[in-house]
């Protein structure tokens, strides 16, 4: 595509406020793709004051024409299937086949929820002698990551725009093309002037001054747990709601009873997919003792196999980070079976599959978030030294547990302090609530729990 030298607000695309641009690079061969202007306060004050403005009529647009809105939306999504796809895969390196099935497909169902959702959603309801409706928050301040560029801009945007909420969008700045579009496909819709508003630009310059701006009612962030911090202590001053998707160290337990190679392999492939850059990647394997060596065998075989099926990382610092971790557990003793950190081609920020096998709970690569292509493999002795490895971390995004029968894994599931448990390999469902525990964040995404997340109650008594 090519970029809009503009930012989308009020309904049309407007000269920045600035003459900064942020340069779009293609991770895969370094080349510059695109150029979009770099936003500011003044940007972030005029998208927030046209949002402002269109709530009152938004607010109280009937759900069954919000309804139509969404489905129209997600309409023009299908439509640009594969021009997402393929901008997706320019600026964030995805291999194609990838980008077309789920960075191009999964936001197509998340969106054709939500329509379905604005159209039956009880917003109101009798208990007693009183009528509970639950109206829309106000204006939101959409922060997005880049890992999933489009998939997370539409589990915050469609959920909002179901409820009467008005949004501004301040996307990641390595994945700003992909915005663009979907500022396009909501045109295309014909979703109102004011309702949604981009803001392309920094995250210490936009996004904080969105973040900060009086008139935001509610911030929503996908990001590191650093940044989640800041946002929530601003949030906290101004007595702001947020909801807050953060960092993972998810867990993949595989019971004595599982069929190892099944589990083993599978949980490879859920650490390889998007180069290791999903927050609820199952990035730490627990195998019991007895079986230990054959589980590590089996997955630096499976490893070994993805070589350049998978893509590169997003950037050149994201290329050292990843790569940094991986010298960490060389230093602290862990074992590489696979992978390394050397970079496996002369261009473009690959990093080679790498699994790690005599990780101990302590170890850095055992506590911290990596965000690429490695496994952290550790032993276990019984089921509850398993739960107390799992539970380890100060995070609790998601993980999975792998038995003879699923009663046995939800079992242990049921224990496991995280927010989402994938059981036997459970598919991905766009209706289940998404969210972590602890220090993985502060709310929900996706289906009627995340569109309540958008809600506020009032409750009349007569």
């Amino acid at each position: 595509m090519k970029p809009h030298d503009g930012m989308y607000i009020d309904g049309a695309w407007r000269p920045a406020a600035g003459t900064d641009t942020i340069t779009v690079v293609n991770p895969a061969d370094e080349k510059v793709i695109g150029e979009v202007p770099a936003g500011n306060a003044l940007d972030v004050d005029t998208a927030v004051r046209a949002a402002r403005a269109a709530f009152p009529g938004w607010a109280a647009t009937p759900p069954a024409e919000r309804a139509a809105r969404l489905a129209a939306l997600r309409d023009a999504l299908v439509a640009r299937q594969e021009e997402i796809a393929e901008t997706v895969t320019a600026e964030l390196g995805s291999p194609p086949a990838f980008s077309r099935a789920v960075h191009a497909g999964v936001p197509v169902l998340v969106a054709g929820s939500y329509a379905d959702l604005a159209a039956t959603y009880p917003f109101e309801e009798r208990v007693g002698s009183s009528t509970v409706f639950l109206e829309p928050v106000g204006v939101v301040g959409a922060i997005t990551p880049w890992n999933y560029p489009l998939h997370q801009i539409v589990a915050k945007v469609a959920p909002a725009l179901a409820a009467g909420c008005t949004v501004v969008l301040k996307p990641a700045e390595d994945t700003p093309l992909t915005a663009q579009l979907f500022a396009e496909a909501v045109h295309e819709a014909g979703v109102p002037a004011g309702v949604f508003n981009l803001v392309t630009g920094l995250g210490p310059v936009a996004g904080q001054a969105l973040a900060e701006h009086p008139g935001v009612d509610l911030v929503s962030f996908t990001g590191s747990t650093a940044v989640g911090r800041r946002i929530g202590a601003t949030a906290g001053a101004a007595v702001k709601r947020v909801a807050l998707e953060l960092g993972g160290k998810s867990a993949n337990v595989v019971l004595p009873s599982a069929d190892l190679a099944k589990a083993v392999n599978v949980g490879v492939a859920n650490v390889m997919s998007n180069s290791g850059q999903t927050c609820s990647a199952w990035t730490r394997m627990l195998i019991h003792r007895d079986r230990y060596e054959e589980a590590v065998e089996l997955a630096a075989t499976a490893a070994a196999k993805y070589g350049d099926r998978i893509g590169p990382v997003v950037n050149a610092r994201q290329h050292e980070r990843v790569r940094g971790y991986i010298r960490t557990g060389v230093a602290e003793g862990a074992r590489l079976v696979a992978g390394g950190p050397d970079a496996p081609r002369e261009h473009g920020y690959y990093v080679s599959p790498t699994v790690f096998a005599d990780v101990t709970p302590d170890m850095t690569i055992a506590q911290e978030e990596i965000f690429g292509p490695v496994l952290s493999v550790l032993a276990y002795d019984d089921e509850d030294d398993a739960l107390r490895i799992a539970n380890g971390t100060v995070y609790g995004l998601a993980g999975a547990v792998w038995a003879a029968d699923d009663a046995e894994a939800v079992a242990f599931a049921r224990r496991m302090d995280t927010g989402q448990v994938d059981i036997n390999g459970g598919r991905f469902n766009p209706l289940a609530p998404f969210g972590g525990y602890k220090q993985s964040g502060v709310g929900r995404e996706l289906g009627a729990h995340g569109l309540s997340e958008y809600l506020q109650t009032k409750s009349l008594q007569f």
